[in-house]
């Protein structure tokens, strides 16, 4: 696995999804297959035949009994999720199965590099579901791939809507018009980001005023972090808007929903506000809850245990890493020794970070 892309998926797999207006309510699965199972004579007509094709490329179960019941649970997932969507009126989509083993052609001419992975197929691009496999994530992550790249604001309400998104990476941008060069190479780059990181735009001065905008200005707003950065670059191509990742990235892992991983978090809040204006101190936060089917690799990879909050420095090329020594016994850090620990790590004679001051979703 090329990490590099393991982390550019998780970067952009942490913004906060959404139901659609009126919800979704589950219904009791009917037993009717829905979920096609993808072979070398079939994949052609049945991708055709959806505008939208949600494909499962799995492991082969094989005759462990374990790996077996597994994958019925896998399976069953996605049934519901495609009962559930059956009558969806904007968008025909189909749900289909890729045996890592039995359909290894299929998997190659589909681009199906990664084994349990989810793999969404629109019309323009191929978009990797990195999320817990459960039926309302999801189809919650569909709701999200079907909507516009970019979002319109255009009246007072929507701005404060658009400021209760607190925990949410965003970025928005004031333009003449819709047909203007930039308004359309932000467009552009916000499909390459699409539906991970949230896009808006605004065409109404008075909005654009109530926003701190200039014309052609966009503005990249952290989680939990008031003050925005203007994104240097006119117009704002994918490249401007993307983090180079070669180099060195402090991650923190930390479970939103356990009590340690809670206390981590605003400890990590708190360093973050204190040093808001460091182009050098960004700090990328995962939920190892948001990303189950990569846990077992990251503890792998980096010898953690992610049962408890972590927090360490990676190299997203080689995977290289340091991590700090959380005694898990006692007190978690404080904001003052996350400080200095990571300052002896940026020192001369130990890891120098790549500065990230043109990160566009450094999430703390």
């Amino acid at each position: 696995m090329n990490w590099s892309w393991v982390l550019v998926a998780v970067l952009l797999s942490c913004g906060g999804l959404s139901w659609g207006e009126d919800g979704l309510d589950f219904p009791e699965y009917d037993g009717a297959d829905r979920v096609i199972q993808l072979t070398a004579k079939n994949y052609k007509s049945v991708m055709k035949k959806y505008d939208v094709m949600v494909v499962y490329y799995h492991e082969h179960p094989g005759k462990d009994h374990g790996a077996q019941k597994q994958f019925k649970v896998e399976e069953l997932a996605l049934e519901l999720a495609a009962q559930a969507l059956e009558d969806f009126e904007d968008e025909d989509i189909g749900f289909g199965l890729v045996d890592e083993k039995k359909g290894s052609v299929v998997a190659k001419k589909l681009g199906l590099e990664e084994a349990d992975s989810v793999y969404i197929f629109t019309e323009n691009e191929i978009i990797e579901y990195d999320g817990e496999l459960a039926a309302d994530t999801i189809v919650e992550f569909i709701f999200d791939v079907l909507e516009d790249p970019v979002e319109i604001i255009e009246n007072q309400r929507e701005v404060k809507g658009f400021h209760n998104l607190e925990e949410d990476i965003k970025l928005v941008g004031y333009f003449k018009s819709e047909k203007s060069d930039h308004f359309l190479a932000y467009v552009d780059a916000a499909e390459e980001f699409h539906p991970h990181i949230k896009f808006f735009a605004t065409f109404t001065p008075k909005v654009a005023k109530s926003l701190g905008l200039k014309v052609n200005e966009v503005d990249f707003y952290e989680p939990f972090i008031d003050e925005p950065r203007v994104i240097p670059g006119k117009p704002y191509s994918e490249d401007e808007l993307e983090d180079d990742i070669d180099g060195e990235h402090i991650i923190a892992f930390a479970e939103e929903s356990d009590p340690d991983g809670f206390e981590f978090l605003e400890i990590l809040k708190e360093l973050a506000e204190e040093h808001n204006d460091n182009p050098i101190l960004s700090i990328v936060w995962i939920d190892p809850d948001d990303f189950p089917l990569l846990v077992t690799y990251w503890e792998k990879t980096f010898d953690i245990d992610l049962d408890y909050p972590q927090i360490g420095v990676v190299d997203v090329e080689d995977a290289d890493s340091v991590w700090m020594d959380i005694d898990h016994e006692d007190d978690l850090p404080s904001v003052d020794e996350l400080e200095e620990w990571i300052e002896d790590l940026m020192s001369p004679d130990q890891l120098t970070l790549s500065p990230s001051s043109n990160l566009p979703y450094p999430l703390l």
